[in-house]
């Protein structure tokens, strides 16, 4: 065997060798992060997950707004992308207790009666104006003493929370709620949160969490353009003092 043929085998065989670590090293990396997505959203492979879908506010037969069909969309991708199995149930047909499965709740309290619970239960300093039917006030949120009013079409704001109930001193499976002033922000936070969820479970850790976010322009922008106002898990986990 000569030195150019000798060379040539060389050069295949290390070609290989690093072709082989190359792949072993993504399909390492692919794996961890799917790990770590399935330990954020307590999604185990073949698990089961509740997703509650909201009914169409004002409409007295049961229908789903579109922009609310898109957030379902996106978290059915992820619960895929998980290898997890889905429930979908309306409503208020989830009769359903507290962390038995993985939930994700979509929607206000005026169109969801589960989320009107979980809010009412989980997150007692957040309240949602559901009285006023138009004017400033409709669909106001207020957390801490501040009042986030809605600009439909310009800035609409929703609730992303991740809550763990650990009340019977175990750990449950996380609740995800998305409670948007308008259902475009409710596409706008399902996609912030398939998008962003590395961030949030290294950012908290595995506890729980609620952030207020801000749709900028959705009119034009549609639920691409979303701001973090800030987080607020303090003053939504906290009762408000009786007056």
């Amino acid at each position: 065997m000569n030195d150019d043929v000798r060379n040539i085998l060389l050069g295949i065989a290390a070609s290989g060798i690093s072709a082989g670590l190359g792949w072993f090293t993504r399909t390492y990396l692919w794996r961890r992060a799917r790990v770590r997505k399935q330990r954020f959203f307590g999604l185990a492979p073949d698990s089961e997950c509740l997703l509650v879908v909201n009914g169409k506010a004002g409409d007295a037969r049961w229908a789903v707004a579109r922009h609310d069909v898109f957030a379902l969309l996106e978290l059915s991708m992820l619960i895929k992308e998980c290898r997890a199995n889905v429930q979908i149930v309306a409503h208020d047909t989830a009769g359903r207790g507290l962390g038995e499965t993985t939930e994700f709740c979509v929607g206000g309290p005026v169109s969801n009666s589960r989320m009107e619970a979980h809010l009412r239960n989980l997150l007692p300093g957040f309240t949602m104006d559901t009285v006023a039917s138009s004017g400033p006030d409709c669909g106001a949120f207020a957390i801490g003493g501040d009042v986030y009013r809605m600009e439909r079409g310009r800035a609409e704001h929703v609730l992303l929370a991740r809550v763990v109930d650990r009340t019977e001193g175990q750990e449950a499976r996380p609740i995800f709620l998305i409670c948007g002033q308008h259902s475009n922000a409710n596409h706008a936070a399902a996609r912030y949160l398939a998008r962003h969820h590395a961030r949030l479970a290294s950012t908290y850790k595995g506890a729980s969490f609620c952030q207020l976010l801000r749709v900028v322009d959705s009119q034009a922008y549609g639920p691409e353009v979303v701001e973090l106002i800030g987080d607020v898990t303090q003053a939504t986990t906290t009762p408000p003092v009786p007056a």
